[in-house]
């Protein structure tokens, strides 16, 4: 397969769109994933976000990113206000209405009722779920790292509750995001499905990892 070079040079010649669907794409596959935030008003709000990281176990810490607020920012201004949120995985029967959530509708319509996604409350918690998707948590906020660099900001929080079909959990722990039908993406509009490899066995010097069988809970 031939290469091409591209210095940072050439690359500022580029137009913006095109040259922002280049840097997105070379992180490689990333969470997919829609985050449900609600007003203290009640008005409700759906997002969809790529940028969601693991930060930790124990506490179990995950972050994502906001671009910067010169615009509203409605995720934001509802975390801020009410402190939770909720993280929801995308399948394939849902990815376009997700998609769709990055639309700029405006703050007093609901993401939810314009792309006919059902929202859902679970265990009293504060924030909406999307109904419709297999795996999702809610999450407290905890901290607001604001990036110079670029504007952005890194929103962190603990995972308080969390959802998923019963089927999919082994019993080591590891949840079979597959099995639950959750979807990757790649760049800022390519969704994919996944297939398995295998698991590996925890890597020590000098001895060859092997496969992990998948045992789910009965």
């Amino acid at each position: 397969m031939s290469k091409t070079v591209i210095a940072f040079s050439d690359l500022r010649d580029w137009e913006q769109r095109k040259r922002a669907q280049l840097i997105n794409s070379l992180g490689g596959f990333k969470s997919v994933c829609l985050i449900g935030t609600i007003s203290k008003s009640g008005q409700s709000n759906l997002a969809i976000f790529n940028s969601v990281i693991h930060l930790g176990a124990n506490p179990p810490l995950v972050a994502f990113i906001i671009r910067p607020d010169s615009v509203e920012r409605h995720t934001l201004e509802n975390i801020l206000e009410t402190g939770f949120y909720t993280i929801n995985h995308i399948n394939e029967a849902i990815y376009k209405q997700a998609h769709q959530t990055s639309a700029r509708y405006p703050g007093e319509v609901s993401e939810f009722d314009a792309t006919g996604l059902n929202s859902e409350f679970k265990n009293d918690f504060l924030a909406p779920f999307v109904a419709e998707s297999n795996v999702s948590f809610g999450v407290q906020f905890k901290e607001r790292i604001d990036i110079t660099l670029n504007g952005t900001t890194l929103m962190i929080g603990e995972i308080r509750l969390i959802s998923y079909p019963e089927n999919c959990l082994c019993e080591d722990g590891f949840l079979d995001i597959e099995k639950a039908e959750s979807l990757t993406c790649s760049g800022l509009d390519s969704y994919h499905k996944t297939v398995r490899l295998s698991r590996l066995t925890y890597a020590k010097p000098d001895i060859e990892p092997t496969e992990i069988e998948m045992r789910y809970r009965e």
